[in-house]
């Protein structure tokens, strides 16, 4: 049984009301990939792919084309068997503080998977938030139905919101560190609910580095690898803050000065270092070097900050920080990787590595983490499986027919 409705001064809706919250007690789960599902989110990225306040924001541009009529089409071929599947009800989501656009996802995989939202929203104010609620609402109103299917609130860090949000829901999503895992996880569910949680993480990229002097789009390379880091400020756990190269010590140092050439190039043109993000980045280049053998490769200015290690170790993972920051090792052999596969890794981006190779490098290693393995300038394209779960059946439920 849903709770009744409380007033809370600390809550504000961003998306529906007090009304539509009273209304998701008597919102029927939706078959996975529905009818109703399916046609909103086709209209939604129409209106954000038309939208000029939208075109500002590539990872608003992004979820246009993630939801798009053939992307849904291509997920829902994976789920083609899964006809006897219902939404499980409301899912309560806790969006991760430092990545605008993760809660647009989360929310569309559980309506998806059948089931109505409730989304804490980003602390952080991020402009991504305000656009893409804005044309949350305007799509809605092509779909007067749905509204009881989507509440997007404001509040801090209030332990009755969250009690009362948790009561309500059937399935919680929690995007965020250990310590916000675990004020969450104060809050009782209900004895049927489920949880996800994507904790902290980490990711690395492995280059090969004849592979990459050999390739002729260096430019787009570099782009790709901006978009990976940069663009979230290494705040994603999908963004490298490893990179290994592969090869021999000449080709290695021979690719090294190119990429990160090139890369600076960019960077210079495109992004803009905050005297905190500097300092932040010089406090963790001198913790590093004072526990690891450690050597900052000179550059022109702090716009890129590069560490070279001698061994990778587990500990390593400890001293990453944003903005620019990378770790370097140069390995003889892939097998190398293995002390940053831990529990904590989560995606290996890939340049001139064959794909297969790789994987059957992963899975004879056995390691705790890597969850996936996917080509540079792809480490933030979000798939139903995240995190090694499968958002659209962890989110509903199976009917049983004997």
């Amino acid at each position: 049984m849903i709770p009744m409705q409380q007033h809370f001064d600390s809550v504000t809706y961003a998306l529906g009301s007090a009304e539509i919250e009273m209304q998701m007690a008597d919102v029927r789960p939706l078959p996975i990939f529905s009818a109703e599902a399916v046609a909103f989110l086709t209209a939604l990225s129409a209106r954000i792919l038309a939208d000029a306040e939208a075109k500002a924001y590539p990872d608003v541009v992004t979820l246009g084309f993630w939801c798009r009529p053939a992307a849904l089409r291509q997920m829902q071929r994976t789920y083609e068997a899964e006809v006897n599947r219902l939404g499980r009800g409301i899912v309560f989501h806790i969006a991760p503080s430092n990545v605008a656009v993760n809660f647009a996802y989360s929310c569309l995989a559980a309506f998806l998977a059948g089931n109505a939202s409730i989304v804490r929203l980003p602390s952080k104010d991020f402009p991504q938030v305000d656009v893409l609620y804005r044309i949350f609402a305007e799509t809605l109103t092509e779909f007067p139905a749905l509204f009881p299917y989507f509440l997007f609130v404001r509040y801090g860090h209030a332990q009755e919101v969250n009690e009362h949000y948790s009561r309500m829901c059937q399935t919680r999503v929690i995007w965020g560190g250990d310590a916000t895992i675990d004020a969450i996880r104060r809050a009782a569910l209900p004895p049927r609910a489920n949880e996800i949680t994507f904790a902290d993480r980490h990711s690395l990229a492995v280059i090969d580095a004849h592979a990459y002097l050999a390739a002729e789009d260096k430019e787009r390379i570099a782009q790709d690898f901006y978009n990976d880091t940069y663009l979230s400020d290494q705040n994603a756990c999908t963004a490298p803050h490893f990179v290994v190269w592969l090869g021999t010590a000449e080709k290695v140092t021979a690719a090294q000065e190119v990429f990160w050439r090139t890369l600076h190039v960019l960077v210079q043109d495109r992004y803009t270092l905050q005297g905190v993000q500097a300092v932040d980045k010089l406090t963790q280049l001198y913790r590093l070097g004072v526990h690891a053998a450690a050597r900052q490769v000179p550059m022109e200015d702090n716009l890129i900050t590069r560490v070279c290690v001698a061994e990778l170790t587990e500990e390593l993972a400890a001293y990453r920080t944003g903005s620019g920051f990378f770790i370097e090792y140069a390995a003889q052999e892939l097998a190398e990787i293995r002390p940053l596969c831990g529990i904590s890794c989560q995606t290996l981006s890939y340049y001139g590595v064959q794909k297969d190779a790789l994987l059957q490098e992963i899975l004879a290693m056995r390691p705790a983490g890597v969850d996936r393995i996917v080509p540079l300038g792809r480490t933030m394209d979000f798939a139903l499986v995240w995190d090694g779960i499968d958002l659209i059946r962890t989110m509903s439920r199976v009917v049983q027919v004997i």
